[in-house]
């Protein structure tokens, strides 16, 4: 990519945005931002190996939506200005356990929708100021028509997509891209487990499609893009059908 400018990745032991800090590290310098960052040397040198000029860590917890201000500043006056920052954080949470446990059930939706707001906010806020930069965030095929089998995580993302929809529009002119990434079934350790469904994808294969993205200024793109066909017949399925699909 020709962007030269710091790429974080908040959620830095993902595979996914390790994946996609490989993709798009070359010349660049780059911050993990994670949970026990002193434990993230693997991550370090996979990304170093991708060519980076640099690779730091620093501690953030996304739970915390206090502390992202201050984390973001913190990460710039040391940094310098952040370029592109991608939110590859996320919980998929035990649907069964949700569905009688309001505190499991709001712990799943705080991670996977309060925290990428409150996120996405300090960070658009900041480049809007300084008049550029890029946002990536991963939303799922799971929030196009929430299902009764993960209504839970369904709704987080359904939440997320409407966010980022009236962020992206609040953008529009001032220099800040968003761009979305909804895959279909992603094959890793978060679905460790479970049955793959059609169209499924891997880490590798999701980042790659994040980062083409990227480099043609796209502001959405679904992984893989028959998900994007499937999405479209979810809309329109009648309700007696809907409640009988599986996963």
């Amino acid at each position: 990519m020709e962007d030269t400018g710091l790429v974080v990745i908040f959620g830095g032991r993902s595979e996914i945005g390790v994946e996609l800090a490989r993709r798009i590290a070359g010349g660049r310098s780059v911050v993990l931002a994670a949970r026990r960052a002193h434990e993230l040397t693997e991550h370090v040198e996979a990304v170093r190996s991708a060519g980076a000029t640099a690779v730091h860590v620093h501690e953030f917890d996304a739970d915390d939506t206090a502390s992202h201000r201050g984390l973001v500043q913190d990460i710039e006056n040391a940094h310098g200005p952040i370029a592109t920052a991608v939110l590859s954080f996320g919980v998929l949470g035990d649907q069964a356990r949700a569905e009688t446990d309001a505190g499991h059930a709001v712990t799943v939706v705080h991670t996977d929708y309060v925290a990428q707001v409150s996120l996405l906010t300090v960070l658009a806020d900041s480049m809007r100021r300084r008049g550029g930069g890029d946002l990536v965030t991963f939303s799922s095929i799971a929030g196009v028509r929430v299902r009764r089998a993960n209504y839970v995580y369904g709704s987080a993302k359904a939440g997320l997509d409407g966010f980022c929809s009236g962020l992206a529009d609040a953008l529009h002119g001032c220099g800040v891209r968003l761009l979305v990434v909804r895959p279909g079934f992603v094959i890793g350790r978060m679905t460790e487990g479970m049955a793959p469904a059609p169209f499924s994808s891997t880490p590798a294969q999701v980042a790659t499609a994040a980062a083409k993205a990227l480099a043609g200024r796209r502001r959405t793109v679904w992984v893989p893009w028959q998900v994007g066909v499937i999405a479209a017949v979810f809309r329109i399925l009648p309700g007696p059908i809907w409640r009988r699909l599986p996963r």
